[in-house]
């Protein structure tokens, strides 16, 4: 069969993975402390075995192979926008680092920041459940919380002239901040919990806190829209490359003696 097929789907699918990340990125920009992706290509030649997209495409590639590949490149941690809410229990994290949460099994998940609020037990936990793995406990007669720049949560308690001290937030970095795993609702899972770095906040350049704030996310509109309207016209063009194979090999068909 004609080159231009396989080339042609290749190419097809590799737009349409690159549309499924911006559509991704797009629906998260209101997402607190988001991350966005990118989607990377790369040429194919001379492929000898059958690939990931070709399986999915149910095709059988020929011995050599010209066309586009797409890789979803690791998130891109920058730093997004933080925005000031005056809620004393929104929390984000000005620069590198991540706070440790506990997930549904006692895992280690790390969290960039946002709504947090005190559980039955009296412990400080995020909006979705996951208890801080510092394990401060808010006394009941505690006053309004503060959490300072450099991780220390204070309360006013009731007979205590001044602020008491309930505990330490540290910040948490992995060895490779691209190694880690999206869990869904802002969550990051590491590979390897031992490669965890615990941090003073501000301690080598590491974050800092900032209480009545969140952070934004990351995605910029107008660059993804961009990006959306030039795969929209590759696509385009790799269909054509499939018409333009569908009507030579509907010539080479017509062709008689």
């Amino acid at each position: 069969m004609n080159g231009a097929f396989y080339i042609g789907a290749t190419g097809l699918q590799a737009q349409q993975r690159g549309l499924d990340v911006i559509a991704n990125n797009v629906a998260n920009i209101n997402t607190t402390a988001f991350k966005r992706s990118e989607i990377r290509f790369s040429e194919m030649v001379m492929r000898s075995s059958v690939s990931e997209d070709s399986e999915q495409l149910n095709i059988a590639l020929p011995d050599a192979l010209s066309g586009v590949e797409a890789r979803i490149s690791p998130r891109i941690y920058e730093q997004g926008d933080l925005r000031r809410t005056g809620k004393p229990f929104d929390l984000a994290i000005s620069g590198d680092g991540f706070v440790e949460v506990l997930g549904p099994g006692g895992q280690v998940w790390l969290w960039r920041g946002g709504a947090f609020q005190v559980n039955a037990d009296g412990l400080l936990e995020t909006e979705n459940g996951m208890t801080l793995r510092a394990l401060i406990e808010v006394p009941d007669d505690a006053g309004e919380i503060r959490i300072e720049p450099d991780g220390r949560v204070l309360a006013q308690v009731a007979g205590e002239e001044v602020p008491v001290v309930l505990g330490n937030i540290s910040i948490a970095m992995p060895e490779d901040v691209h190694t880690l795993e999206p869990v869904g609702s802002g969550y990051f899972r590491a590979a390897d919990d031992e490669q965890l770095r615990i941090f003073e906040p501000g301690e080598q350049g590491k974050g800092v806190f900032v209480q009545r704030a969140l952070e934004a996310s990351n995605v910029d509109l107008s660059s993804e829209m961009v990006t959306l309207l030039l795969m929209q016209r590759a696509y385009g063009a790799n269909a054509q490359i499939v018409q333009a194979g569908d009507q030579l090999m509907a010539i080479a068909n017509g062709l008689r003696r």
